[in-house]
Formats: C-alpha cells, sequence, structure tokens
C-alpha cells in the first residue's frame, strides 16, 4: 500500500526534467521578425529620405494637400484651414523618420568599425612583411659585403700582373730573384 501512495505522489507532482534534451520552446507574446531585413528597409528609407526625389515628392504632397484643402467644395475637403490633420501627418512622418535614419546610421557605423578593423589587420600585415623584407635587404647587403665583386677581382688582378711584369721585368735585368731590398707579396704573410 505505501508504494502505491508514493507512485500517486510522484504522479501528482511536476513531472521530471530531463536534461539530456531541450525543453519545448516557449510561446512568445511578440510576433518574430528578421532584425537584419528590418535594418536593410531601415537602410533603403533613410537613404530615399536623404534624397531629392524626397523633398519634391514631400512639397508636390503638401501643396496638393493645402490647394485641395483651400479650393474644393467644403463638403469635399477633409482638413480645414489651419490644417491640422496635415500637422499630425508631417509629425507622424517625423517621428517615424528619426529613428530609422538612426538604425540606418548606427548599422553603417558597425560595418565602418569591421572595415577599419579588417584595415588596421592589413596595415599590421603590410608593416610585419616590409619589416621582414628590410631585414632581408640588410641581410643581403651585408652578404655582399663579403663577397668579391667584379671591380675588386680586377683590381687585385691588376695588381699581380704589375707585379709580375716587375719581375719579369728584374729577371731580364741579370737576376733569377728579385733584389734582397724588394719585399715580396707574400713575405710579410707568414
Amino acid at each position: 500500500m505505501a508504494t502505491d501512495e508514493r507512485e500517486r505522489t510522484q504522479e501528482t507532482r511536476r513531472p521530471r526534467i530531463r536534461l539530456d534534451q531541450p525543453r519545448p520552446p516557449r510561446r512568445k507574446l511578440l510576433p518574430d521578425y528578421d532584425p537584419e531585413a528590418f535594418g536593410r528597409l531601415s537602410e533603403r528609407i533613410a537613404r530615399f529620405l536623404g534624397t531629392g526625389r524626397f523633398i519634391v515628392w514631400m512639397t508636390v504632397i503638401i501643396i496638393a494637400w493645402v490647394i485641395w484643402n483651400v479650393t474644393a467644395p467644403a463638403d469635399l475637403r477633409f482638413d480645414n484651414y489651419p490644417f491640422i490633420f496635415l500637422t499630425l501627418m508631417l509629425s507622424l512622418q517625423a517621428s517615424y523618420a528619426a529613428p530609422l535614419i538612426l538604425l540606418a546610421q548606427n548599422r553603417q557605423d558597425d560595418r565602418d568599425r569591421v572595415n577599419l578593423e579588417q584595415d588596421r589587420k592589413q596595415n599590421e600585415r603590410s608593416i610585419a612583411d616590409t619589416e621582414y623584407l628590410s631585414r632581408e635587404v640588410a641581410a643581403l647587403r651585408i652578404g655582399l659585403g663579403e663577397v668579391a665583386t667584379r671591380d675588386w677581382i680586377r683590381s687585385e688582378l691588376q695588381d699581380l700582373l704589375k707585379e709580375l711584369e716587375e719581375q719579369q721585368r728584374s729577371v731580364s735585368q741579370g737576376g733569377v730573384f728579385p733584389a734582397d731590398g724588394e719585399r715580396g707579396r707574400d713575405v710579410g704573410d707568414r
């Protein structure tokens, strides 16, 4: 009997929550919307509000509104002289336009921030590449300083040729060896 009571009390309790399964989705009070689509729409509206075409159309509509409500027969007029309804419409348009423009500017700021970050990273990579190439060029210059160049080899060969000519002259003047007073090229090297 005790086990039956325990089973009934467990059945009346809340169902056991399983942690290995996702919860069912909750009901939402507000409808879902795509913020990207809304952002793109706000940018399109903001771009249109910033054009001369919008100003021309708005001017034409206001002039037509005023002319209609001044010249039309009294029973066809919908907004008499103080044009309160026109003022309300313009206020409503302005109250929607300002937040849409701000939203579009915020999205543009976000894009600019991402572009600046990418540009900064690209500049850092370019600077690192430039520094690396500068070090490589410096290493090549140092290495070339130790390499025998064509001009240096030419000057060494000319010096050797002069020495050979001097030795040949001294041999032709009567001796096999150069004079004792002259020092040979390799004497001081040993």
